[in-house]
């Protein structure tokens, strides 16, 4: 039912936009012809995504007056627009605007341009997330007619007082996620219309004060301001319109916490994190209409008072990273009848058994606390759960058999033992199955299937006893599955080909009792496809998303020889490890199609032969273990290319020969090349004394004996700077008399907006 609704409203909410894009189209046909070529001039000025190009689809954002013909309003689509914003630019040619979006675009980390202050008519001007950067020139308080202006998300600059001064008609001011300085712009305070103001996150200094009325506010966010004053809860209590009220990451004084505060009765959002706050606000018993309710990352200590519960209208509450140590009350079912959807205590000190959880419960988050008992079978019943994260906890006892109508399931690091129940039916809405670390038996259960949703499978650390899970690759949309520390056994190479599982970015089944050789072409279709890497800041939002909160999946990964915990696996990471098995034979040379891959870990395993100079193909590898075989010849010196390759470990195997003179790898460690007789040259301290005299002829039958592939081009995983890429690669074996010779083509870093 849910499913359908949301198809539904995804399909109302795409036609209302297609009547918005036509209804805009058909205004801007009535636009001056003059005033349609200045339009065009601007367009070329800049790179478009492909998805922009058309003209129909720019002018859709274009409306001007039905009399005058003039451009008045410019919603430029997000995400089109790349390049620079100049003052000569054909956008300020445009003097009759009054409304102008050109938010979330990418100015290349342009300057704000000063020419925008000669556009007097705007009331409305929106250049949020656009990467501008320096000092926002003083022209722009020549906006004296501005209602509404939103620079947040950029790298300006400037004292926000000397700015604003001129600007007394503002009704919406946003200007968060900046480097403004100067004192808190008090005048703000006395603008009677003023209903939205958002200065968070900036450089202010000096106290905060309300010196007027203000009827018409109703969202306040000063959260990390980076003042040095306390701030008095009580001078927000004359607002009376007040519905928003975000003070994180602010110190206040303890008196106005302790006290009780006569906030307006339309307070719905109270947000207090990193308040530094050590006991649990007694005003917030009065606020009857309060729907969320954040206080994570305190210092309070104790219970969760009982009166919270009976709040009639509290939706989401977050409680994280606090020293809470239980409930007030003793009833199991103190939770039951609360309207809370959204409940996030993790990272406290709770203990005993888990309350059943409220009735119209969403996210149900408890991690990392010391629940003990076995996990309440009420869970079963709440028919809204997406998230059930009770990971990082004492749990004992079964899973419950509801797992199929849990989107989000997470019971990693409990003591839960028996089978994974293999009740998944069709159409189970599972995404994420997390049940590693705890003492799980039996096999893995078929009916996973079903899951057709299914992105993220984990369960390292059991007692597992089952064989290579290849039914598995019917699932589409399967990301990551880690096996590693089981009892999984046989073979991992399907006998009717490679390897295949259509979306596969994370395979970890190392140290279990896996056995036989790889095929040459094991890699061959691993044809994962994903965003491209300039997309990745906006894009990605969460692993699970709705109106109410963000779900992301972090996992155990081994990482450049350390066990780390990655988050953002679904979208930011690309892994093989197959350590701690038996597996044998020649290393593929198809690993070489893996372009994207960022970690490798083959060590421990009774691997011969060559090391693929294949290798040097995957140009995104931070990380790569060959340790503890049996592979010999020489280290490749064409894994000198690898410039992103930030650790390497082959020690312990047969290797002979002068290790690559790079600095990637003459910066590792002695340990790293250990173990081999016939390695020489840093960081060992074994010099090289003969040159390099292998014939043209000899290399020649190295190469044929290397067994090289006709590759189809192929693509795993991200890139780091972003950690992911699409890197599409040829490489051509043409036959000459004589011998094989590669034509090979340079591999260019695809560069992203963001990084970890």
């Amino acid at each position: 039912m849910s499913n359908s609704r949301f198809r539904l409203l995804s399909l109302v909410s795409i036609l209302s936009l297609l009547i918005t894009a036509t209804t805009n189209f058909v205004a801007a046909q009535r636009c001056r012809p003059d005033q349609t070529e200045t339009l065009k001039r601007f367009k070329n000025e800049f790179a478009f995504s492909s998805s922009c190009t058309d003209d129909a689809y720019f002018l859709s954002g274009v409306t001007c007056d039905n009399v005058t013909g003039a451009v008045t309003v410019l919603r430029l689509p997000g995400g089109c627009l790349r390049g620079t914003l100049r003052d000569n630019s054909s956008l300020f040619e445009l003097s009759h605007l009054r409304y102008l979006n050109l938010s979330f675009n990418n100015f290349a980390s342009s300057p704000l341009p000063s020419s925008f202050g000669q556009l007097h008519n705007l009331e409305v001007l929106l250049l949020s997330s656009n990467g501008f950067l320096g000092q926002v020139p003083s022209s722009v308080r020549n906006l004296t007619k501005l209602t509404q202006l939103q620079l947040a998300h950029n790298k300006l600059t400037g004292d926000l007082t000397s700015l604003l001064q001129n600007l007394t008609n503002l009704t919406r001011l946003d200007v968060s996620s900046n480097q403004f300085y100067g004192t808190i712009p008090s005048f703000l305070f006395t603008l009677p219309s003023m209903s939205y103001l958002d200065l968070s996150e900036n450089h202010l200094s000096g106290s905060l004060e309300i010196p007027f009325y203000l009827p018409n506010l109703r969202v306040l966010k000063l959260y990390h301001l980076n003042i040095t004053h306390q701030i008095d809860l009580r001078i927000f209590s004359s607002l009376e319109s007040l519905t928003y009220l975000a003070l994180s990451g602010n110190s206040l004084t303890p008196t106005s916490v302790y006290s009780d505060i006569d906030f307006a009765e339309s307070l719905r959002v109270l947000l207090l994190s990193e308040c530094n706050i050590y006991e649990f606000p007694r005003f917030v018993k009065s606020l009857k209409n309060l729907e969320y309710l954040y206080l994570s990352h305190n210092r309070i200590k104790g219970n969760v008072p009982e009166w919270l519960w009976s709040l009639p209208r509290l939706t989401s509450l977050d409680l994280r990273n606090n020293s809470f140590t239980g409930f007030e009350g003793s009833s199991d079912h103190l939770l039951a009848n609360s309207s809370v959807q959204v409940l996030d205590v993790a990272y406290n000190c709770f203990n005993g058994s888990l309350p059943d959880p409220p009735r119209f419960i969403i996210n149900y988050s408890v991690w990392n606390n010391s629940f003990t008992g076995e996990i309440p079978l009420s869970t079963c019943n709440r028919t809204f759960l997406d998230v059930l994260d009770l990971s990082y906890n004492k749990f004992t006892g079964l899973i419950p058999p509801c797992l199929s109508n849990i989107s989000i399931v997470n019971l990693r690091k409990n003591k839960l033992e028996g089978n994974i129940p293999d009740e998944f039916y069709t159409g189970s809405s599972t995404q994420t199955l997390d049940l590693g670390y705890n003492q799980l038996t039996g096999k893995l259960p078929r009916s996973l299937l079903n899951c057709s949703l299914l992105k993220f499978v984990s369960v390292d650390h059991n007692r597992i006893d089952d064989s290579f899970p290849f039914w598995l690759k019917a699932l589409p949309s399967l990301k990551v599955l880690t096996l590693r520390s089981n009892r999984f056994h046989g073979p991992i190479s399907p006998p009717d080909g490679p390897l295949a599982f259509p979306k596969l970015q994370i395979l970890e089944i190392s140290h279990n009792g896996f056995t036989g050789r790889l095929p040459r072409n094991y890699f061959e279709n691993w044809t994962n496809t994903s965003l491209k890497p300039e997309d990745e800041e906006k894009m990605y939002m969460g692993d699970f998303v709705t109106d109410k909160f963000n779900y992301e999946d972090t996992l155990d990964l081994q990482y450049k020889g350390l066990y780390m915990e990655q988050g953002k696996v679904l979208t930011l990471y690309s892994a093989i490890d197959f350590s701690g098995n038996r597996l044998e034979g020649e290393i593929p040379e198809s690993i070489g199609l893996l372009k994207a891959l960022i970690a490798l870990n083959l060590s421990n395993n009774s691997f011969t032969g060559r090391i693929p100079m294949s290798f040097a193909n995957v140009s995104e590898l931070e990380s790569l273990d060959l340790s503890k075989n049996r592979l010999s010849g020489e280290i490749p010196q064409e894994l000198r290319r690898l410039s992103f390759l930030g650790y390497i470990d082959v020690s312990d195997n047969q290797l002979t020969g002068e290790i690559p003179q790079g600095t990637q790898i003459t910066g590792q460690p002695k340990s790293s090349f250990e173990g081999n007789l016939g390695l020489c040259g840093l960081p060992l301290e074994e010099r090289c004394f003969t040159e390099n005299t292998t014939s043209t002829d000899e290399a020649e039958e190295e190469e044929e004996e290397g067994g090289v592939l006709k590759w189809r081009a192929v693509a795993i995983g991200y890139g780091p700077g972003v950690l992911f890429g699409l890197v599409i690669g040829h490489v051509f074996a043409l036959y000459k008399p004589g011998g094989w010779f590669i034509k090979s083509y340079g591999q260019n870093r695809l560069k992203g907006i963001g990084s970890l």
